[in-house]
């Protein structure tokens, strides 16, 4: 995508894990697998060790645990096999239903994105593996901190106007405060932040707000069509 793009009347944003994609289960098999392998008590180490990095570096980081755990399990080979069960993790089979019906729908009325957190490896693997790559053709920009990088959205992808769908207040009401009535923004209430009462009375509700992704398929979320929380 050129600096010199022509201006779009309307981009869409679409966030990836809990809004496309469950995953809340995905991280349901990794425990599991990590418990069939190499008990519970090694499980919850890995899952120290990954929600210790989510701290550290700001995005959930499944390889890089996988390597720091390792540095503690040298003389245990089946760690090495861990890694292909990431990688080769059938991610087409968590999209929610309609995620990428969702995807088409909003292609037929602008530009549609995938605007993502994470890191330089998994995260790309995920979206690809997923289908939603290839669905958003090529279309794709996963950062640390997404709601940050909001300057390098709008020179990538120029619009009037942009609509972001994230199961996170915190992110979507972030991305308000910057761009303003620019934004429409879109809550879908998926996975476990979307559930947090916590969360829910301490970020703004959205412009607009859908139980599940699969009802943007109603209306035009352009306009606000989602009814609000």
């Amino acid at each position: 995508m050129s600096a010199a793009a022509a201006t779009e009347e309307v981009v869409f944003l679409l966030d990836v894990d809990n809004t496309l994609i469950d995953n809340d289960r995905v991280q349901a098999d990794l425990r599991a697998e990590l418990a069939r392998r190499f008990g519970a008590a090694a499980r919850e180490r890995y899952w120290d060790i990954l929600e210790g990095l989510r701290t550290e570096l700001g995005y959930v980081d499944y390889l890089g645990a996988l390597e720091r755990y390792r540095l503690e399990r040298l003389h245990d080979p089946r760690v090495l096999a861990l890694s292909g069960w990431l990688v080769d993790y059938p991610f087409a089979e968590r999209l929610y239903p309609g995620a990428l019906e969702v995807l088409g729908h909003c292609q037929e009325r602008g530009r549609t994105v995938i605007l993502s957190d994470g890191d330089a490896v998994f995260q790309p693997r995920k979206v690809e593996r997923s289908g939603l790559w290839d669905a958003v053709h090529g279309q794709v920009l996963i950062y640390v901190h997404k709601e940050q990088m909001l300057a390098d959205v709008e020179r990538l992808y120029p619009a009037r106007r942009y609509v972001m769908v994230d199961d996170k207040l915190r992110i979507l009401g972030a991305m308000k405060a910057i761009w303003g009535a620019r934004l429409t923004t879109v809550f879908v209430r998926q996975g476990h932040y979307a559930a947090d009462p916590a969360t829910l009375a301490t970020y703004p509700p959205a412009d607009a707000s859908v139980a599940r992704i699969a009802d943007l398929l109603h209306g035009d979320p352009a306009r606000s069509g989602a009814p609000r929380r």
